[in-house]
């Protein structure tokens, strides 16, 4: 576990040497450096930025035929699968300028309600179960239990549904509350608790565009406290919001850094009334090239396609399974909706990949998950 202070990455080079002028010989430069990555090699971040160069889609589809065969060595072709159920939304005290929940930009249309009652989480979770998840992550709005009046039973309550979940529904719970404290993971760790979602949204040069109403260190400091108690990290971010390449592998290198386990990619779909709602969609293509360097940098953790695959990848969302993702969220997401689960186990099946629960880093690919 990470215990220093992230590390400063140098500013990227305006040259490399590393990818050469034509297709049939960047090709076997790609083909070369997945055999290194899977035999060992970690891209420094000069080696990152020079694949962010590649361009035109033939060329990127190149970079995806690297990151799939480093996926296929070093996660195998299971797909981790898991849902999630906004348990309360809406009025959020932070002002993340993607979110249509928060209070200081509500979004157009988005709902605003209570805690959940423990009836209709447990529900929804046996009905990700039946559809086919192995989790079910229990998400809430605000900065987190950290902050939490020492009246409200709110955690409380939640550790209760943890606990009720793993007694009758055939899923996995986990969590994704905000910040927490260490005492708070603890106690979801004795709870049952074995994966938490917490983001980086965007590296840390990135983050003030992103949210001002807390720190890029105060989520490090979560993920740290959670990994500290042997709860996994689930830790990603969101591609779209305007970073630059830089800040997309610097992202990356952090996450490597953290040695988190399983990192969620959000491809942004703006939602209209927040600052980030006039911003354009990414181009599928510049989202397969981001996934494929995000699989090259973390070759062995579960990258996860997330929100926004549908939006911005249409048609061409089985390409990201073929890019580097080995894992998805299934069924609905907080403020929109996704596909009928029963398509992407579909679509697994005509790319020959199983659903399931993907290796976690370190662990061979044949061992069931924790």
């Amino acid at each position: 576990m990470v215990q220093a202070p992230l590390a400063s990455y140098p500013s990227s080079p305006t040259e490399s040497s590393l990818l050469p002028a034509t297709e049939t010989s960047l090709a076997d430069t790609l083909h070369q450096l997945a055999d290194a990555i899977i035999a060992g090699k970690r891209l420094n971040r000069e080696e990152a930025i020079a694949l962010t160069q590649i361009e035109g889609e033939a060329e990127i589809l190149l970079l995806c035929e690297a990151a799939d065969r480093v996926r296929q060595a070093c996660c195998g072709n299971t797909v981790d699968l898991c849902s999630i159920v906004n348990v309360k939304s809406g009025a959020c005290s932070e002002n993340c300028s993607f979110c249509a929940q928060s209070a200081h930009h509500p979004g157009d249309d988005s709902p605003i309600y209570g805690l959940k009652s423990p009836e209709e989480i447990l529900a929804q979770a046996k009905a990700a179960a039946a559809a086919g998840a192995k989790r079910f992550c229990l998400v809430s709005q605000g900065r987190g239990p950290k902050y939490s009046s020492s009246k409200s039973t709110e955690f409380e309550q939640i550790l209760a549904m943890v606990e009720q979940i793993q007694a009758e529904a055939n899923i996995k719970p986990c969590c994704a509350l905000g910040e927490l404290t260490l005492e708070q993971a603890q106690a979801l760790q004795q709870a049952g608790v074995t994966r938490y979602n917490h983001n980086l949204e965007a590296s840390e040069a990135f983050f003030p565009k992103v949210a001002t109403t807390h720190s890029w260190h105060d989520r490090v400091e979560t993920i740290r406290n959670l990994k500290s108690v042997g709860i996994q990290a689930c830790t990603g971010g969101i591609l779209g919001m305007g970073e630059s390449w830089d800040d997309r592998v610097d992202l990356a290198l952090a996450l490597r850094e953290l040695e988190v386990e399983s990192v969620p990619l959000n491809l942004l779909n703006p939602r209209p009334g927040t600052p980030m709602g006039d911003q354009s969609k990414l181009d599928p293509f510049e989202a397969l090239k981001a996934i494929a360097i995000f699989r090259l940098i973390l070759p062995e953790q579960i990258i996860r396609y997330a929100g926004g695959r549908e939006a911005v990848m249409g048609e061409l969302q089985s390409l990201g399974l073929k890019a580097g993702i080995n894992a998805m969220l299934i069924g609905h997401y907080l403020t929109t909706l996704g596909q009928p689960p029963e398509h992407d186990h579909a679509m697994l099946a005509s790319l020959g990949l199983t659903g399931g629960e993907a290796p976690i880093p370190g662990r061979n690919q044949n061992q069931a998950a924790t």
